[in-house]
């Protein structure tokens, strides 16, 4: 049995749209980028067409990827209870030592980018922050040590 994927609704949305994107666009680029290279003559020392194979390769390696999560996908729904922490929330948080406040999104690994504050639900921060309420104060223990953050605000 394939391992469910955790994804909000919107996380769902873009791998849709990546996988239309590697489908359609990327695949005619790629093709188009082959042909070119094809014309160029003894396919046995060219470096283009080989770049070019591995580029096809990658790509359609995504889209097998990508079809099989979106297969497995279970998409949770938006959260109706802010007074606790679950998969889907918005929470900004106060790190007690350095009085900084931090907002993130606990979303699935999957959808996980720190780049955009989302973060993993398997993450020492998220893992930390499931279930507890507003106001909590919680420790998480990270490879830097042990970092003390207070729940500020919780939205869905």
């Amino acid at each position: 049995m394939a391992e469910e994927v955790i994804l909000t609704q919107q996380g769902y949305n873009e791998l849709e749209e990546k996988l239309r994107i590697l489908k359609t666009e990327k695949r005619q680029e790629i093709s188009r980028i082959i042909g070119e290279a094809r014309a160029q003559g003894d396919l046995s020392e060219n470096a283009e067409y080989d770049a070019a194979k591995d580029e096809q390769a990658r790509i359609e390696g995504e889209i097998v990827e990508i079809e099989a999560k979106l297969r497995n996908a279970k998409i949770i729904d938006t959260v109706a209870d802010t007074s606790v922490v679950s998969l889907g929330s918005e929470v900004k948080i106060l790190n007690c030592k350095t009085n900084k406040e931090l907002v993130y999104r606990i979303v699935g690994t999957t959808e996980s980018d720190p780049f955009h504050n989302k973060i993993s639900n398997e993450s020492p921060v998220g893992k930390t922050l499931l279930g507890k309420k507003l106001g909590e104060t919680v420790n998480v223990v990270n490879p830097a040590g042990v970092t003390q953050f207070k729940i500020l605000e919780i939205h869905s």
